[in-house]
C-alpha cells in the first residue's frame, strides 16, 4: 500500500484555530482510502499513527480479504485447514449477529451465490436455474454453528451443523463498515476525538477543519457511476457523535444480457439478484458495519420494506433513491436532512 500524510493548513475560526488536522491518503480493499483527523492533544507523531493504520489495514487484508490468494478467509474458503486469529473469530461472531438480525437477508455465508453470478471472487455468470437451486441448498448460516475459538485448528467441516458441503465465507456486504470502526477504534485509543475515516464506507465524529459537522455526498445512482463524486445527488451533514454512514446500491456492479440488468445485490432467500425499484440505500448507524449491513438488506428487500424498515428503527436514519417511471425520487427518513444538489 501507499501513503501520503499531509497536513492541511488551519484557516479555521477563533475556536477552532489550535487544531491540527492531517490526511492520511492510501490504497486499500481495491480502492482509495482517506482518513482526516485532529492531533490536538495527541501525543502520537503522525508517522506513528500513519504506521499503525497501515498495519490494521493489512492485517484485515490478510485475515479477511477474498481477493488475497493468500489470507486466512481464501485458505479456508478453499478448503484449507487453518488457525483463526482474533480478526477472523470477531467477524465472524459479527456475521452470524448481523444474519440472525436481518432473518437472513444479509447472509455471509451466501459466497457460493455471488461466485456462480459473478459478483464474488469466481468468475461466473448466467446460471441456470437448476444450478442456483444446487447452490442455494448449501449455502447459508443456517448450516452453520454460532461460534469459533481463536487459536485452534479449524476446517470447513468443523462449522457445519447440517449438510455435507464445507461453507464458503464471503464478508463484502460488511468489511468495508468493519474496516472503518476498527481504524476508528484505534484513532479513539490515542485520544483522537474529530475524524473522518473513509475506507469506501465512512465512519465519522466530531468536527471537520472548518470547526463544522461532516458533510457527505451521495452520489446519484447512474448506472456506471463508477468515480466518487462525479454526479452527485445531495450533501448529507452528519449529527453530532460517532456515526456511520454506507452507500449500497445496484449502479457499479452489474451486467445486461438479453436486455435485462442483473446487479450485484444477490437475495440469499432466493439466490437470484434483486429485481426492483430501489436504485440506492444510503443508512446511518452508530457504527459502520452496522450501516454497511443495514445498506446491503434495504438493497435486497426493496423499497417499501426499507422504508418501514427506517420508520421503525430509531437507532438507523436513511436516504434511498429509486426509479420512479425513468426520474431519480428520493425518500428520506425524519432524521436524515439531504440537501439536494
Amino acid at each position: 500500500m501507499f501513503f501520503v500524510v499531509a497536513f492541511m493548513a488551519s484557516v479555521l475560526s477563533c475556536t477552532m484555530n489550535r487544531d491540527k488536522y492531517i490526511k492520511i491518503e492510501g490504497y486499500a480493499q481495491g480502492g482509495v482510502y482517506v482518513v482526516t483527523l485532529n492531533i490536538d492533544g495527541v501525543d502520537v507523531r503522525p508517522e506513528e499513527i500513519r504506521d499503525s493504520v497501515e498495519t490494521i489495514l493489512q492485517r484485515i487484508d490478510f485475515t479477511l480479504s477474498g481477493y488475497n490468494r493468500n489470507s486466512l478467509l481464501s485458505s479456508f474458503n478453499h478448503g484449507d485447514t487453518i488457525v483463526p486469529n482474533g480478526l477472523f473469530v470477531d467477524m465472524y461472531a459479527k456475521a452470524y449477529d448481523i444474519y440472525n438480525e436481518t432473518q437472513g437477508i444479509v447472509d455471509a455465508a451466501s459466497a457460493p451465490l455471488f461466485d456462480l453470478w459473478g459478483f464474488g471472487f469466481k468468475s461466473g455468470e448466467m446460471p441456470s436455474d437448476d444450478q442456483v437451486q444446487k447452490v442455494l441448498a448449501h449455502s447459508g448460516m443456517k448450516h452453520l454453528c454460532a461460534e469459533i475459538q481463536a487459536g485452534a485448528s479449524l476446517a470447513g467441516t468443523d462449522l457445519l451443523v447440517e449438510g455435507d458441503v464445507p461453507p464458503q465465507l464471503n464478508y463484502n456486504a460488511i468489511a468495508q463498515g468493519y474496516s472503518c470502526d476498527l481504524v476508528a477504534e484505534y484513532l479513539y485509543s490515542i485520544g483522537v476525538k474529530d475524524m473522518m475515516v473513509n475506507i469506501g464506507e465512512i465512519f465519522c465524529d466530531g468536527l471537520n477543519p472548518s470547526g463544522q459537522p461532516w458533510t457527505v455526498g451521495i452520489d446519484r445512482p447512474v448506472d456506471g457511476n463508477n468515480e466518487l463524486g462525479a454526479q452527485v445527488q445531495g450533501i448529507f451533514k452528519a449529527p453530532s457523535g460517532p456515526h456511520g454512514i454506507v452507500t449500497s446500491g445496484n449502479y457499479r456492479k452489474f451486467y445486461v444480457r438479453d436486455g435485462k440488468k442483473y446487479a450485484h445485490t444477490i437475495d440469499p432467500r432466493s439466490g437470484y439478484p434483486v429485481s426492483h425499484s430501489l436504485l440506492s440505500a444510503t443508512i446511518v448507524a452508530d457504527d459502520a458495519v452496522t450501516a454497511d449491513a443495514y445498506a446491503t438488506y434495504c438493497m435486497v428487500v426493496g423499497l417499501e420494506e426499507s422504508k418501514e424498515l427506517l420508520s421503525q428503527r430509531p437507532d438507523l436514519e436513511g436516504c434511498l433513491i429509486y426509479d420512479h417511471d425513468g426520474e431519480f425520487m428520493t425518500w428520506c427518513s425524519e432524521g436524515f436532512v439531504l440537501t439536494e444538489l
